[in-house]
C-alpha cells in the first residue's frame, strides 16, 4: 500500500525569533584542493616555491621545453622581496635550440585573452621570450605571444593570450625562441631567469574562476567564513599587499603551500562582491592577542591606526567594517596547533577577546565550543561575559553507531539520517547549560561548520557518499533543526564551499583528493567543469525563500528505528519518517514548509493549512532521483537538481507525492 502521511499547520502559532540568514551560510578554508579550485589560475607552482622533483633543476608541476642537448635548469635564490625561488634556464648558443619551461593544464577559451604576468631576468644578449598554449594530442597553437625583455635586472612583464578554445589537454610553454639571435658561448651568456609566472581568465572575478563566482551568487549564504585547521598556524600579515611579494609558506595543517594568493583584501572582495558578511577566524594557535588585534584593525581601523594606514597602502583606503570574528577552530582536538584544556582556552581567550575588542568595541566575538558540555561549562564559567556567541562543529558519520562500509546499506542509510536528533540533543544540553544562570542569557549558538562524513568511507574510493541525493536530503534534515532552534541558532557555516575535504558543494573537476595524504599532485580530466553537487542544491533552495519566523506544525507519519552498534544518546528507537518544519515570511502572507522524506518509500501528504489560505495554487520545489545513490558528477553534472511545479489546493489542504529520500519545499502565498 501506499505510504500515508498528514502535516498540519498552526498558523497562529508563530515563534517570537527572526529566522536569520546567516543560518544558511559557507565556509572556505587552506584544505586540499579548496582554493587551488575555487581560483581561477591554471597554472600552479607559480613562484617556483618546491624543490625538484621528477625533474632535476626544475621546480614543482613545471618541464623542461627545449630540444637543445645542453641546456641547464636551476632553482637559483629568489629576487628581493620575493620567496620561493627562481628558476634559471641556461641555453648555450651551440644548440641553435629553443629553451625553456611547459607545464600541463586545462583552458578555456578566452577571445580577450588570459592575463599572463612574468617576472623576469635574462644575461643582457636575450631579448625576447615567447609564451603559448597549444593542444597537447594534436600540437594546435590556441594562442601565443612574444614578450621584450628589457633588462638584466628583474622587472615585472604582462601581456594577453588569446586562446581559440576549450582544451582540457593543453600545455603552456615560456621559452626562448630558437630564431632568436644567437650570443657568443661565455660564462655569462644565454641565462634566463624567472621568479613569477601566472595566466588569469578575463572573465575572472577577481582571482575567482567566473562559475565558482556565479554559483556562490545563487548560493544566497548571508555569510561566509574564513577558518578552518590551517588558521590556526596561519599569519594574516604575510598574505596582504602585492601578492608577489608575498612569503611562500608551508600549510602546516594539510600539507603543500599557503594559497598566498587569497588573503585578507581578496576575502573581503569575495564577500562584498558576493553581498555576504565576512566572518573571520583569528589564529590562537601559534598567533597572539596582538596579532589577533592588528588584524581587527586592519579591517576596521581608520587611516590613523596603524593597520588602517597599511590597508590604505595595500589599495583599500575605507575600513572594511568585519563584525564577526571567531576565536579558536576546534581548540579541543588534538589535531589542532594551540591544542589545550578548556581552562587554558578560557583564559586564552579572555586575552584575545581584550586585546581585539580594545581595537573594535563593536565586533561579535565567537568562542570555540564543543559537543561536549564539560569543555563548554568550564568556558562559559570563565568567560562568558567575553563571549557573544559559542561555536559547535557538527559532522555526523557512520563511526558514532560503530558502522563501517561493511555494514548492511539500510542500516547505514538509517544512521545517517539521524542527523537533526543528534543536533537537537546536542542543543537540548546546551540550552540546558544556557538557562542555568543570568549570566549566559546573552549567548547565541554559531555551528561554524557541519556536514555528512561517511567515515571511514572517505578515501575517495569509488562513490563519494558525501555527494549523493542521499547526503543532501540528510543536511536538508540536519538545516531543518537549525530552523526550528533559530531563536538560539544564527550562524550556520556548510563545509566545505569548493571542493575540500568532503568534496565542497560546489565541484571544480572530477578529481577526489585524499582526504589522509593533503594535496594531491593528480589533476582532474574534467577540470573545467564546474558543477553544483546535490547538496549545493539543497543549500541554494533553503537560503533563498522568503523566511521569517517559525510556524508550529505536527507530522503524522511512519517511523524507522536506527540498529546502531553502540549506544547511543539521543534513542533512536522511532523517528519519524517526514522531518518537516513551517515558517511564514515577515509580513504573513507566505508560508513555507520543508519537508524531508527520510523514509525509503514514497509518501502521498496532505498538507493542512489551518485556513493560512483556502484555494488556490502552490509551489512546490523538490530534490530527488531515481535512488539516495544518484549523484551529480563531471560526466553529468545535472542528474540531481531542483525542479519546480504547481499543485492546486483546495478547502485549506495541499496533496503533495514525496518520493524516498527527497527534499521538498512548498510554498502557498496568500
Amino acid at each position: 500500500m501506499q505510504a500515508r502521511a498528514k502535516i498540519q499547520v498552526n498558523k497562529n502559532q508563530v515563534g517570537n525569533d527572526r529566522i536569520n540568514p546567516y543560518l544558511f551560510g559557507h565556509f572556505v578554508e587552506d584544505i586540499r584542493d579548496h582554493m587551488d579550485a575555487m581560483l581561477a589560475y591554471p597554472l600552479s607552482d607559480m613562484d617556483f616555491e618546491s624543490m625538484d622533483g621528477t625533474y632535476r633543476g626544475l621546480s614543482g608541476s613545471w618541464r623542461p621545453y627545449t630540444n637543445g642537448k645542453s641546456t641547464i635548469y636551476g632553482l637559483e635564490p629568489a629576487a628581493a622581496r620575493h620567496s620561493g625561488h627562481s628558476q634559471l634556464v641556461r641555453i648555450y648558443s651551440d644548440d641553435e635550440a629553443y629553451a625553456g619551461i611547459s607545464q600541463a593544464i586545462a583552458v578555456k577559451q578566452d577571445r580577450d585573452g588570459y592575463s599572463l604576468t612574468l617576472y623576469a631576468r635574462t644575461s643582457v644578449e636575450i631579448k625576447i621570450v615567447a609564451a603559448e598554449i597549444v593542444d597537447r594530442k594534436s600540437g594546435e597553437v590556441l594562442g601565443s605571444t612574444r614578450i621584450n625583455l628589457e633588462s638584466h635586472n628583474w622587472k615585472h612583464y604582462e601581456s594577453h593570450l588569446p586562446v581559440l578554445r576549450d582544451c582540457e589537454h593543453a600545455e603552456f610553454r615560456l621559452y626562448v625562441p630558437s630564431d632568436h639571435e644567437r650570443w657568443r658561448d661565455h660564462v655569462s651568456t644565454g641565462m634566463l631567469w624567472l621568479d613569477h609566472i601566472s595566466l588569469l581568465p578575463s572573465d575572472s572575478a577577481g582571482n575567482v574562476r567566473k562559475e565558482v563566482m556565479e554559483m556562490t551568487r545563487d548560493l544566497n549564504a548571508g555569510m561566509m567564513r574564513l577558518a578552518g585547521n590551517y588558521i590556526s598556524a596561519y599569519h594574516w600579515q604575510q598574505a596582504v599587499g602585492p601578492v608577489n611579494e608575498r612569503p611562500c609558506v608551508i600549510n602546516e595543517a594539510w600539507g603543500g603551500w599557503t594559497n598566498k594568493y587569497f588573503g585578507t583584501d581578496e576575502f573581503i572582495k569575495f564577500c562584498r562582491d558576493l553581498n555576504v558578511e565576512p566572518l573571520i577566524c583569528v589564529n590562537d594557535g601559534s598567533g597572539t592577542p596582538e596579532e589577533a588585534a592588528e588584524w581587527v584593525e586592519y579591517c576596521n581601523g581608520g587611516l590613523d591606526t596603524p593597520m588602517g594606514k597599511l590597508r590604505a597602502a595595500n589599495g583599500h583606503v575605507e575600513p572594511y567594517g568585519v563584525k564577526y570574528w571567531e576565536i579558536g577552530n576546534e581548540v579541543w582536538g588534538a589535531w589542532q596547533v594551540g591544542h589545550c584544556s578548556a581552562e587554558q582556552f578560557a583564559e586564552r581567550y579572555m586575552r584575545f577577546a581584550q586585546s581585539m575588542k580594545a581595537r573594535d568595541p563593536e565586533i561579535r566575538l565567537l568562542a570555540c565550543g564543543d559537543d561536549k558540555m564539560d569543555w563548554n561549562k568550564t568556558l562559559l564559567d570563565r568567560a562568558a561575559e567575553h563571549i557573544d556567541y559559542l561555536t559547535l562543529h557538527l559532522y555526523h558519520g557512520y563511526n558514532r553507531f560503530g558502522m563501517n562500509d561493511r555494514t548492511p546499506k539500510e542500516e547505514r542509510y538509517k544512521a545517517m539520517f539521524s542527523y537533526p536528533e543528534w543536533t537537537r540533543e546536542t542543543v537540548r544540553q546546551l540550552r540546558e547549560i544556557f538557562s542555568s544562570t543570568s549570566r549566559y542569557a546573552h549567548l547565541k549558538l554559531a555551528i561554524t561548520e557541519y556536514n555528512t562524513m561517511y567515515y571511514p568511507n572517505t578515501m575517495r574510493k569509488g562513490l563519494p557518499n558525501e555527494h549523493t541525493l542521499e547526503a543532501a536530503a540528510v543536511n536538508a534534515a540536519n538545516l531543518n533543526e537549525f530552523i526550528r532552534n533559530s531563536d538560539l541558532i544564527e550562524i550556520g557555516s556548510f563545509s566545505d564551499l569548493v571542493n575540500g575535504w568532503l568534496g565542497g558543494c560546489i565541484r571544480v573537476g572530477d578529481f577526489y583528493a585524499d582526504q589522509f595524504r593533503g594535496k594531491s599532485s593528480g589533476r582532474s580530466e574534467n577540470s573545467l567543469i564546474v558543477y553544483g553537487t546535490p547538496s549545493y542544491y539543497v543549500m541554494k533552495m533553503y537560503a533563498n525563500r522568503d523566511l521569517g519566523y517559525v510556524v508550529q506544525s505536527h507530522t503524522e507519519c511512519g517511523s524507522f528505528k536506527v540498529n546502531s552498534l553502540v549506544s547511543t544518546e539521543p534513542n533512536l528507537d522511532d523517528l519519524p519518517n517526514l522531518d518537516v518544519v513551517a515558517c511564514t515570511n515577515v509580513s504573513g502572507d507566505k508560508l513555507t514548509i520543508f519537508m524531508v522524506n527520510r523514509g525509503l518509500e514514497d509518501t502521498l501528504t496532505e498538507v493542512q493549512l489551518d485556513g493560512f489560505a483556502e484555494s488556490g495554487k502552490a509551489h512546490l520545489s523538490e530534490i530527488t532521483a531515481d535512488h539516495y545513490e544518484c549523484i551529480n558528477s563531471a560526466q553529468n553534472p545535472n542528474s540531481v537538481v531542483c525542479k519546480g511545479h504547481e499543485l492546486s489546493f483546495f478547502k485549506s489542504q495541499v496533496t503533495c507525492q514525496l518520493r524516498a529520500s527527497s527534499v521538498y519545499v512548498l510554498e502557498i502565498t496568500r
